[in-house]
C-alpha cells in the first residue's frame, strides 16, 4: 500500500536538481489571445516557479535532501525567488551577479489547461565553473529539464552528464521536446537517462522517431532502440513505465483539477523521491501519481504536499 511505503520513505541515494527558479505570473483567461486582439485577464497569483524549483519543493516536502543547483541572480525577480526559497528552507549552490532571474506568464483556460510565455534569465547561463560546484555521486540521481536542454547551455550540461558515470538522470523535456535536435537527442540518450513524457509529448516523440502511436508498443520500441527507461504520464489514466526490469501501468489517484501548472514537475519530484529511497520504478511512479494528483487540485505549481498530507489523503490506499 502507498501509505505503508510512505511511512518507510527514507533516503538512500543522493539527488541533484539542475534547472531554473523563476517567477510565475498566473492569470485566468477565458480563451487564448489571437493576433491583434485584446483580452481581459484575471490575475490569480504571483508564485515562484520553474521546473527544477517545483521538483526541489516536492523533494523538500517529502523529506528528501537534494543539492539544488538553481541559479540565483541579482534583480527584482531574483530577490523574490531568493526570499521565497529561504522561507521554504531551500538553498542553491549557484549564485551569480550576471543578471536577473527569468519570469513566465501562465494563462489558465477554464478547463485548467495552461499556456506559458517565458522570459529567460540567469537560469540558462551555465558555465564550467558552476558545474564544478556540483557533486559527482556514482549512485546519484540528477534532474534536468528540457528548458535547459534546448538553451545555449545544453551541450555543456550534456557533457557534464556524460562525464559522470553511474549517475541516473531523470529528464523531463516538457513542451520543448520538439525543439531537441536529433543529434543532441542521441547524445542525451547515450547517457541512458530515465525520460518522462506526458501524453502529447509521447505523440510528438512517436512522430519524430517513427515509433508506434499506442503507448505500450511505443514503450517497448523505446526500450529496444535506446535501452533506457521511460515514463508516459496519462493524467487521469495514470502513468505507464518501461524499463529492462519490467513494464506496467501505475494507477491514477482521482482528484478535482483546479489547474495543471507544475503537474509534470511534481510528478518528477515524486518519482525522484521514490527512486532516492530505493523503491522500484513502479512504486516511484505511483508516488509521482499521488504527488501530481495533489498539485493539480491546488493553485500554482509550487504547492507539493508534505508526506503527512499525502498520508492523510491516501491513508486507505
Amino acid at each position: 500500500m502507498l501509505s505503508d511505503k510512505l511511512r518507510q520513505l527514507q533516503q538512500r541515494r543522493p539527488v541533484t536538481v539542475i534547472g531554473s527558479a523563476v517567477i510565475d505570473v498566473i492569470a485566468d483567461a477565458y480563451a487564448l489571445p489571437w493576433r491583434g486582439c485584446d483580452i481581459e485577464l484575471q490575475q490569480q497569483s504571483v508564485n515562484i516557479g520553474g521546473c527544477a524549483l517545483n521538483v526541489a519543493v516536492a523533494l523538500k516536502r517529502l523529506d528528501i535532501d537534494a543539492c539544488n543547483a538553481l541559479p540565483l541572480g541579482q534583480g527584482v525577480w531574483a530577490d523574490i525567488v531568493r526570499n521565497n526559497l529561504h522561507k521554504q528552507g531551500i538553498t542553491s549552490v549557484i549564485e551569480t551577479d550576471r543578471g536577473d532571474n527569468g519570469w513566465c506568464l501562465a494563462l489558465v483556460e477554464p478547463d485548467g489547461e495552461r499556456t506559458f510565455m517565458s522570459f529567460t534569465g540567469v537560469e540558462n547561463a551555465w558555465t564550467n565553473e558552476w558545474l564544478a560546484r556540483l557533486p559527482r555521486h556514482a549512485d546519484g540521481l540528477v534532474y534536468l529539464s528540457g528548458y535547459q536542454l534546448t538553451a545555449s547551455c545544453a551541450d555543456l550540461l550534456i557533457g557534464w552528464l556524460a562525464l559522470t558515470p553511474g549517475v541516473t538522470a531523470l529528464i523531463d523535456f516538457g513542451p520543448r521536446i520538439a525543439d531537441i535536435p536529433p543529434e543532441r537527442f542521441a547524445r542525451i540518450m547515450a547517457c541512458k537517462p530515465l525520460i518522462t513524457l506526458n501524453r502529447q509529448e509521447a505523440e510528438i516523440v512517436a512522430e519524430l522517431y517513427q515509433l508506434p502511436d499506442e503507448t505500450e508498443a511505443l514503450g517497448k520500441a523505446w526500450l529496444e532502440r535506446w535501452h533506457a527507461p521511460l515514463i508516459v504520464r496519462q493524467d487521469k489514466d495514470g502513468a505507464w513505465y518501461f524499463s529492462e526490469k519490467g513494464c506496467g501501468q501505475a494507477a491514477a489517484f482521482p482528484t478535482t483539477v483546479v489547474d495543471t501548472i507544475g503537474a509534470g514537475d511534481s510528478h518528477a519530484g515524486g518519482v525522484l523521491a521514490g527512486l532516492a529511497a530505493g523503491w522500484s520504478l513502479n512504486e516511484a511512479v505511483t508516488l509521482g501519481n499521488a504527488v501530481a494528483s495533489w498539485v493539480v487540485s491546488h493553485r500554482g505549481g509550487d504547492c507539493a504536499p508534505t508526506r503527512d498530507e499525502l498520508l492523510l489523503t491516501h491513508k486507505h490506499v
